[in-house]
């Protein structure tokens, strides 16, 4: 792949420094990374909530909030920044009208605005066709599912609306003025093809979108240009590197890829499989809806996204407004404590996407597959952290029948991999050896390829080995495998059976 090189302070004597912005769906920090002897060290200097906002009845985010944040992360970085990169979730958007101001604060992928749209569009332009031209796995939050449901919605807003950026590629604009979309979380949106890496057009004039829309496609590692804003903005001349801008791609980005080992990225959402040299576009992963999403460095992240701690965060949430405080590492160690194998979901049930209670949602999943509802929070917390251990079993079964690979270790990154009771289930559930960390793999992949591409490391093989050597993990082995392995049967039956 080729880079733009930047210029590096490494070269002239100083330590290189990088702020990386991860910008997630629940909350974004800016974490500076600075590059020494081989090692680098990482330290978050702000960390903010992303809070969605209800306008018109709608769930949006709000622009502006995360801008301000951005602006403010700037400010505490301090002197002799090399780069600054963003990246963040995928699905989302946001529209710009003919002067590049934004046309409407970007949806929230719950909003419930697309229901029935995904079932549409495959009617309109068929199922086997959207998934060989894209390889994405279907998904009622997919971008392109949200622009079908909004050209239908709101033709007016689309007709007003002159380019869309994804919410990276948006904070990327701002930055620099320039208005491109990075390859990685271009791929994400489901409107790409996967073959030619380029915007799938015929596809998307099928379902009714204007591809006047996209913005040109950029490669991980391509420095944008400079922060404009001369004095009104900090660090205003740094280079802003299209890092590998999807949250997922930057988190693999950190870690060394090996024959046999399986990825999860491990937060809201759960993201497992594996990093291939190509997609795999066969009926068989269409039908188990796995999905290739592009990585850094021309490779392909084959995986299947799964509902992962939304379900207990979202359940938290339900408690404290009912006046309970429990704190997360408490819930966790009365969890450990309560009784096995009583309650198993499928984390993926419909039900689950974004319910008014999740607690009340997990009650109607029991009565309809005749199962005990948990009694208390600790067995509610049980019941999610054993189902999605199980999900993850069922899924790498799936991924070695589709890479026909052995999967031998999963590699848990992200936040989630620091919860050592969910990181034991899936050792014991899978039969697996799990090991766990980095923590902030997503920013640790973000400063990776902005090392790439300013000149600091030479390849990204070179940026993984120095993470790897940075940043100690921990590892799981299982150790009551054959008592889930007869529990996972019933799991399957609900899976398979659609939850009754």
């Amino acid at each position: 792949m080729a880079l733009r090189l930047a210029t590096s302070s490494a070269r002239s004597g100083q330590v290189p420094q990088f702020l990386a912005f991860d910008l997630g769906a629940q909350s974004g920090r800016a974490i500076l990374g600075s590059l020494s002897s081989g090692i680098l060290d990482v330290r978050e200097i702000r960390r903010f909530a992303n809070e969605p906002v209800r306008q018109a009845n709608a769930l949006r985010w709000n622009a502006e909030a995360l801008w301000s944040e951005i602006r403010a992360g700037l400010d505490a970085a301090g002197p002799g920044l090399d780069s600054v990169g963003i990246d963040s979730w995928g699905v989302d958007y946001a529209l710009l009208g003919a002067r590049g101001e934004l046309v409407e604060n970007p949806y929230h992928y719950r909003d419930q605005r697309t229901r029935g749209a995904l079932e549409q569009l495959i009617a309109s332009v068929g199922r086997d066709r959207l998934y060989e031209i894209t390889g994405i796995q279907f998904h009622a939050i997919n971008t392109l599912v949200q622009l079908y449901a909004a050209c239908r919605a709101t033709p007016e807003v689309i007709a007003k609306a002159c380019t869309l950026l994804t919410i990276a590629d948006y904070f990327n604009y701002r930055l620099t003025g320039r208005a491109c979309t990075e390859y990685t979380i271009a791929s994400t949106t489901q409107c790409l093809d996967a073959r030619s890496r380029a915007w799938a057009v015929d596809l998307l004039t099928e379902g009714g979108i204007p591809s006047r829309l996209f913005a040109p496609i950029v490669e991980p590692g391509t420095v944008l240009g400079p922060i404009a804003g001369g004095d009104a903005i900090a660090h205003a001349g740094t280079s802003v590197v299209a890092t590998a801008c999807h949250d997922t791609a930057s988190a693999f980005a950190a870690v060394r890829a090996s024959a046999g080992t399986a990825f999860l990225s491990s937060g809201t959402w759960s993201l497992l499989g594996t990093e291939l040299p190509a997609p795999i576009l066969s009926a068989a992963a269409r039908d188990a809806n796995f999905t290739n999403e592009g990585g850094a460095c021309g490779t392909i992240r084959f995986l299947k996204n799964i509902s992962g701690l939304w379900l207990l965060e979202a359940c938290r949430r339900s408690w404290q407004a009912a006046g309970r405080r429990d704190r997360y590492e408490e819930l966790l160690e009365a969890a450990a404590e309560a009784p096995a194998f009583g309650a198993l979901v499928d984390p993926d049930d419909d039900d689950f996407l974004n319910p008014d209670d999740m607690p009340s949602a997990i009650d109607r999943y029991c009565r309809r597959t005749e199962q005990p509802a948990p009694d208390d929070p600790p067995a509610y917390t049980r019941a999610i952290l054993e189902s999605l251990a199980y999900k993850y079993r069922f899924v790498i079964e799936s991924l070695e029948r589709l890479t026909g690979v052995r999967v031998e270790e999963i590699r848990v990154i992200g936040g989630g991999s620091q919860n050592r009771l969910l990181n034991q289930f899936t050792a014991d559930a899978t039969g697996r050896r799990v090991v766990a960390g980095p923590v902030e793999a997503t920013a640790l992949g973000n400063i990776a390829v902005q090392m790439l591409a300013t000149g600091a490391v030479g390849s990204l093989a070179e940026a993984r080995a120095i993470i790897e050597q940075s940043f100690p993990v921990e590892r799981y082995d299982p150790s009551a495998h054959d008592r889930w392995d007869a529990e996972y049967a019933r799991f399957k039956d609900y899976v398979e059976g659609g939850g009754g």
